[in-house]
C-alpha cells in the first residue's frame, strides 16, 4: 500500500483544510502577531534609524547622548511611553529577545531577522554603554526633567544626563543584567557572525567580574537617576545568579556552575525586570533534566512555579485572575507578569516534553506539558482579544485596540505632519486631547486591563494604557511557541483529511498531490509533500484525534544527518503526539530537500 501510494501522483482538494485554518486564524494570526511585536521596537530606538526603519514617523533623536561625561552613548532603546534610556530594564529586555531567538528562532521565518536586528539595537548600545573598564553606564537621560514634559523624542530637550557605576559606587544589578544580556545575545550571533559574538562574549566576562567584585546597588549609588522608577527591589544577588547562569550557558565553564549552585536564591515565583529569581530556575532546569538526578533543587522550584499558576493546582497561589481569565500580580502595568510567566511556562513545556517528564501538584493533579500549553494559549488569545472586552491589547492587532495609549512620541505628530519644533509643554494639548494617537506604535502591548476586566483607554491612566519594551520582549516566546504549535496543528488536520480523501477514493493514479511548498522545522527547510509521504507511510490509515497534540518542539529529535532520517524521526515525533503506534512497514521512497 505504501509504495502505490507515494508512486503515485495524486490531487487532493486543498479547501477544506484551508476553510478550517482560515476560522482559527481569523480569531487569532499568531503570525501577524508576532510580527507586530517585534516592529514595535522599532518604535522604541534612540539615536540615528537606519534605512530599513519601518515605523517611518518616528525620526532620529538623542544624537548627542554621553557627550557631558565624554563618551558616544547614541542608541538603545526607550523603555515605555517616555523618552528616558533605562539600562536596567533595557538589558533584560535584550536578555528575554535572546532566550526568544535561542529558542525558537529557526521556527520565525522572516520575523528571525527582524528578532536579530532588536537585539543588536541593544547590544551595540550596550558595547559603548561598557566600553570604559570598571564602570557601566546605568541610564542616559534626566528622569524627574523629562517626566514634567510631553515632548516626541526628536524635540526632547531637558537634560541628557549620563548615570555611571563604578568601583565606588557599585551597581550589581544593572551590570550583571547587562553581562546576562551580552552572554544570552553572543549566543544568537555565535553562528551567524563569530568575531561579534566572540566580541558580546568577552564583554560579559568582563562586565560579570566587575559586577561581582565591586557589589552595590545602583540605586543607591545613582540615586534619583533611576529611583523610584526603576529601584531594584529584590537585590542584586538574583542578577549576579542570573548572569552567572547566562554565563554558563554560553561557555560550559565550571566556575559558573558552581556560582549558580553556590548562590540559589529564595524566591520562586517572581519573574521580571526586578526579579530573576523563578527565570534562573526554568533556565537551569534544560541542563538539569539531563542529570541523572532529577531531584534538582532548580527543577523543584520550577515545579513549584508551576504549580503556584496553575488556576486547578491545589498549591499556593502566587497570582490571582481575573472574571476572564487573565493571570494577575500586585502592581501596575499588570500584563509585564503575564507575558514573563506565559514565558516561563511555555519555555518549562518544551523543556518537559524533551525529557518526558510531567508536574505533580498535588491531589491527582499532574501537570503536563499540555496543560501548560494550553494555559499559555489562553493568555495569548486574551490579550489578543479573546476576553470579555473583545479588545486586543496589541495595538494595531485585531479591529479593537487602545488609541490613546500613553506614549509621547505616538501621542503628538510626527515631524512629517508637524515639522516645527515642540517645547517642553508644547505637547500637553495632544496628551489631553480625546482624539486617537496620530501615529500607530504598533505592535505595542499596553499595560492591559484592570483585575475586573474593564479597561480605560486613556492617556492619564498610565498603569493600563503605556506599553514597555520588557512586556513584548516577554510575549515574544509565547506567541511563536503558540504559533509553531498552532501551524503543526494546522498540518495534522490537513494531513487527516488527505487520509480520509485517499481511503474514501483510493488514490486515483490521475490525481495530482499539491501542498505547501515548505515548512521550516528545527532548522531544516522540509518540503511537506516529503513529510506527509513518511506520515502514509508510517500510520498505513490509522488516523487518531488531534485532541492529545500537546505542544512540538523539534530540537530534540532533528538530530540525524542524513536528511531522511530527519523527516522519518520528526514524524515518529508527530505521530506520538498524536497517540498512533506506528505500524512495521517498509517505505523506500527517496527523498531530497525542498
Amino acid at each position: 500500500m505504501c509504495s502505490n501510494l507515494v508512486s503515485r501522483v495524486l490531487i487532493l482538494a486543498w479547501l477544506s483544510a484551508m476553510t478550517t485554518a482560515q476560522t482559527v486564524t481569523s480569531q487569532n494570526n499568531y503570525k501577524d502577531a508576532l510580527s507586530k511585536c517585534l516592529l514595535f521596537f522599532e518604535g522604541q530606538r534612540s539615536g540615528k534609524l537606519p534605512p530599513s526603519q519601518r515605523l517611518t514617523w518616528r525620526k532620529d533623536s538623542a544624537l548627542k547622548d554621553g557627550s557631558d561625561i565624554g563618551r558616544d552613548l547614541v542608541g538603545g532603546y526607550y523603555d515605555a511611553g517616555d523618552n528616558v534610556k533605562f539600562n536596567f530594564p533595557m538589558a533584560f529586555t535584550t536578555t528575554m529577545l535572546s532566550w526568544s531567538v535561542l529558542e525558537f528562532g529557526n521556527s520565525m521565518g522572516a520575523d528571525h531577522e527582524h528578532a536579530l536586528e532588536a537585539i543588536r539595537w541593544g547590544t551595540d548600545y550596550f558595547l559603548k554603554a561598557t566600553s570604559v573598564p570598571d564602570s557601566v553606564v546605568g541610564a542616559v537621560g534626566d528622569p524627574n526633567g523629562d517626566h514634567t514634559c510631553w515632548q516626541r523624542p526628536e524635540d526632547m530637550d531637558t537634560p541628557r544626563t549620563s548615570y555611571v557605576v563604578t568601583k565606588e559606587k557599585p551597581g550589581s544589578e544593572v551590570s550583571a543584567e547587562i553581562a546576562a544580556a551580552l552572554a544570552a545575545s553572543s549566543m544568537v550571533f555565535k553562528d551567524s557572525d563569530k568575531d561579534y559574538s566572540a566580541l558580546l562574549l568577552k564583554r560579559s566576562i568582563e562586565v560579570f567580574e566587575f559586577a561581582d567584585k565591586y557589589r552595590g546597588s545602583y540605586g543607591d549609588s545613582i540615586g534619583s537617576g533611576v529611583c523610584p522608577f526603576y529601584c531594584d527591589f529584590s537585590g542584586y544577588m538574583d542578577e549576579l545568579v542570573w548572569g552567572a547562569t547566562w554565563l554558563y550557558k554560553a561557555t560550559n565553564t565550571p566556575d559558573y556552575w558552581n556560582y549558580v549552585r553556590n548562590n540559589i536564591v529564595g524566591d520562586i515565583t517572581e519573574f521580571g525586570w526586578d526579579s530573576k529569581h523563578a527565570g534562573i530556575n526554568v533556565l537551569v532546569s534544560q541542563w538539569a533534566m539531563t542529570d541523572a538526578n532529577n531531584s534538582s533543587p532548580f527543577i523543584l522550584k520550577a515545579d513549584q512555579l508551576v504549580c503556584s499558576i496553575l488556576p486547578e493546582s491545589p498549591a499556593q497561589k502566587s497570582v490571582t485572575y481575573s472574571p476572564g481569565g487573565l493571570l494577575f500580580k500586585p502592581g501596575g502595568s499588570n500584563l509585564q507578569h503575564t507575558t514573563s510567566l506565559s514565558f516561563l511556562l511555555s519555555v518549562y513545556a518544551g523543556y518537559m516534553k524533551a525529557n518526558n517528564k510531567v508536574v505533580d501538584c498535588g491531589n491527582t493533579v499532574v501537570v503536563t506539558p499540555a496543560k501548560l500549553v494550553d494555559f499559555t494559549k489562553g493568555q495569548v488569545d486574551y490579550i489578543l482579544g479573546k476576553n470579555p472586552l473583545g479588545m486586543s491589547y496589541m495595538v494595531g492587532f485585531g479591529q479593537k485596540f487602545p488609541q490613546k495609549i500613553h506614549h509621547r512620541g505616538s501621542v503628538i505628530p510626527s515631524i512629517d505632519q508637524h515639522p516645527q519644533h515642540i517645547e517642553c509643554h508644547g505637547g500637553d494639548e495632544y496628551f489631553k486631547s480625546n482624539s486617537p494617537n496620530p501615529n500607530l506604535l504598533t505592535g505595542a502591548i499596553v499595560g492591559g486591563p484592570a483585575e475586573n476586566d474593564t479597561f480605560e483607554d486613556s492617556r492619564s491612566n498610565v498603569a493600563q494604557s503605556e506599553p514597555t519594551t520588557y512586556i513584548n520582549a516577554a510575549f515574544v516566546d509565547a506567541i511563536q511557541y503558540i504559533h509553531q504549535v498552532f501551524r503543526i496543528k494546522f498540518h495534522l488536520h490537513h494531513l487527516i483529511t488527505l487520509l480520509h480523501t485517499i481511503r474514501e477514493h483510493h488514490a486515483p493514479s490521475q490525481w495530482t498531490l499539491i501542498f505547501p511548498n515548505v515548512v521550516p522545522i528545527g532548522g531544516v527547510v522540509v518540503g511537506m509533500l516529503e513529510m506527509y509521504q513518511y506520515v502514509l507511510c508510517l500510520l498505513s490509515g490509522r488516523v487518531t484525534s488531534l485532541e492529545s497534540l500537546v505542544c512540538v518542539t523539534s530540537r530534540q529529535v532533528l538530530s540525524s544527518q542524513n536528511f531522511n532520517d530527519k523527516i522519518r524521526n520528526y514524524t515518529l515525533y508527530l505521530l506520538d503526539f498524536l497517540g498512533v503506534r506506528p505500524p512495521s512497514i517498509a517505505c523506500t521512497t527517496s527523498l531530497t530537500s525542498a
